[in-house]
């Protein structure tokens, strides 16, 4: 997994599906789900229900759905969001004491499993289990609200969890993400860049995807 993957939590709710039609046409393959519960994190966001209206579209163009569970006891919800559609979850290992069995969870569900730190939560939170993942997320901003700025010091822990987690899998990178920060997570050794406001906050979606992947020195897909 390699490119921009378009957060649906910034786009225009009343429009989602044109919207994510409108960056799948300009080469989107990743489109990046942040599901919120209000006890994790304070905001309430979205359910399996928006990764089921989503599915067909996105498939249909060659894309997947990366859903990212920014939810207490992740491993209660696997079953519900590979039913809707998913293509890929995230868990925060802050968010249960199961972090293992969770990703098991995942993978027999025949997803790809990732996991996520917090900007306090050290890179060697996932040393024990960095064989189990197809994705390591290195949140860059502090979870929960888009908008924020990109915590700088994120890049050397991107460039960690790449030492940890070796060339395999995808690192993502999420928050504060555009044009000014794509390319030196890139350079720390980030493959997938999660950018919400910095696309659907703009006011040509299409065109702001583009500029943000040409920053991270990925092709959209064709």
């Amino acid at each position: 997994m390699r490119g921009v993957a378009p957060s649906i939590l910034s786009a225009d709710f009343a429009r989602l599906g044109a919207q994510v039609d409108e960056v799948l046409a300009a080469g989107a393959r990743v489109i990046h789900v942040d599901v919120m519960d209000g006890h994790f994190v304070p905001p309430l966001t979205m359910g399996p229900i928006v990764v089921d209206a989503l599915a067909p579209a996105v498939h249909a163009a060659g894309g997947a759905l990366d859903v990212h569970l920014m939810v207490e006891r992740p491993e209660h919800h696997v079953e519900a969001f590979a039913s809707a559609g998913a293509d890929g979850i995230t868990i925060h290992v802050e968010a249960t004491p199961h972090v293992h069995y969770a990703l098991q969870q995942i993978r027999e569900a025949g997803l790809r499993a990732g996991l996520a730190v917090n900007p306090g939560t050290p890179a060697e939170a996932i040393a024990a289990v960095a064989h189990e993942l197809d994705l390591a997320l290195c949140m860059t901003v502090n979870p929960g609200w888009g908008g924020q700025p990109f915590i700088e010091h994120s890049l050397a822990k991107v460039a960690r969890i790449r030492a940890l987690v070796g060339d395999g899998p995808a690192v993502e990178v999420d928050g504060g993400i555009g044009v000014a920060t794509a390319g030196p997570c890139a350079r720390a050794g980030a493959t997938l860049f999660v950018a919400g406001s910095s696309v659907f906050g703009a006011e040509d979606p299409a065109a702001a995807f583009a500029e943000v992947s040409a920053a991270a020195g990925v092709e959209p897909s064709a």
